[in-house]
């Protein structure tokens, strides 16, 4: 039987119930079936599209900071410290480009960098945009972009068309919890009243995908998701976000895609156009399944535990789980540059992405208090792709 915390009392009736488990299962890691405990806490506000003139501030000042989250994570003492050149000359002038939300950390990462290299001077400079990508590398005057999301398949394919390889992208940093605007955590979410208390990626595949590149049959009820009772034989209504966006491209490419094959959407999914309404239309749908942003869970829906491979302890969405990058659907900031193979990148580039994914470049990211640092095996793995 599963336990129920209540966090607050009359608030419950506009509240959001967060589903997660208990800290000593997440830290058993054996898989084992235990109870579930769920929490509620009030929804969050709703967050209003920018407008105009916002988004031109953004784009030659970079967008505003939100406040940070009260909890912070801790710096992954596993990450390697930053051992400053001494054997060559780090010297150079480049030039690169900045989603809006990106341009403080950035700035901060260079003015890090330039201390150890007086000599190495790397800017951006406005529009700064959310929508730049590859495609910026291709005119040949920029050598880097920062982006903070994944990149476009057209900017990746029009890269290729040129250079004959595709771009080089590193994770420098993991994404917000839940900062609007500032790469927030995606979450699945049913109505409040559904008792499902996992999900597998392999299931979310079968639900939204016609491709099914994660094996299995299309999924339609939610008996067939393990629900019994007056659940059984009930449709599953799925929402999603009308591609091409952000965040349908984030699911589409963790989830919906595997072993080398990109993941198509099916038909009958209600797509939105925009990612605001989809905890509303959740909430107001018994028998449905959504995803969105942590920063959009604006009505009472219940957030769904998610299990990215068999024999994995579910894992909730969470700050302490999207904060250890246990949680499947944390996200990424990047790095973005033209790097043929087998050439070597210019050493200050190079040394660049050394820093950042050092122990000194993840405490920029914490001291910014925005975004996630990464943990030492998601540095390292970032670093191997610069070899």
């Amino acid at each position: 039987m599963n336990r129920k915390l209540t966090l607050v009392g009359a608030a419950a009736l506009a509240a959001t119930a967060f589903t997660a488990f208990t800290p000593a299962q997440a830290q058993t890691g054996s898989g084992a079936t235990t109870p579930m405990m769920t929490w509620v806490t009030p929804v969050l506000a709703t967050n209003p599209k920018q407008t105009e003139e916002q988004a031109e501030q953004g784009r030659q000042h970079g967008r505003d900071l939100p406040e940070p989250e009260i909890l912070q994570p801790r710096i992954d003492q596993r990450l390697p410290s930053y051992q400053p050149r001494k054997d060559i000359r780090i010297s150079g002038t480049f030039k690169g480009a900045a989603s809006d939300v990106m341009v403080v950390l950035a700035q901060k990462w260079m003015e890090k960098f330039h201390g150890y290299y007086p000599n190495a001077h790397l800017s951006i400079a406005p529009p700064y945009a959310g929508s730049l990508g590859a495609i910026e590398l291709i005119k040949g005057d920029l050598d880097f972009v920062f982006v903070s999301r994944e990149l476009k398949p057209d900017d990746i394919s029009k890269f290729k068309a040129k250079f004959g390889y595709d771009p080089l992208s590193v994770p420098i940093s993991g994404g917000s919890y839940r900062h609007f605007g500032a790469l927030d955590t995606v979450a699945f979410f049913v109505n409040k009243d559904n008792p499902i208390e996992a999900i597998t990626f392999k299931q979310l595949d079968q639900l939204y995908s016609s491709t099914h590149a994660r094996g299995g049959s299309a999924i339609t009820t939610w008996g067939e998701l393990g629900l019994t009772g007056e659940w059984a034989d009930k449709p599953i209504n799925l929402y999603g976000i009308k591609p091409w966006n952000g965040f349908e491209e984030f699911i589409r490419q963790r989830v919906l895609s595997a072993d080398g094959k990109r993941g198509e959407w099916r038909d009958g999914i209600k797509f939105e156009k925009l990612v605001f309404p989809m905890a509303k239309d959740v909430a107001s749908d018994r028998y449905s399944i959504g995803y969105s942003g942590m920063a959009y869970t604006d009505a009472p829906v219940k957030l769904v535990p998610l299990v990215e491979k068999e024999g994995d302890v579910p894992q909730a969405p969470t700050y302490e789980n999207v904060a250890l990058a246990t949680y499947p659907l944390s996200r990424l900031t990047y790095f973005n540059l033209n790097k043929a193979p087998g050439k070597p990148l210019p050493s200050v580039l190079e040394e660049f992405i050394k820093f950042v994914l050092s122990r000194e470049g993840q405490q920029v990211v914490l001291d910014h208090a925005r975004y996630v640092p990464l943990r030492a095996n998601q540095a390292d793995a970032a670093r191997a792709l610069v070899r």
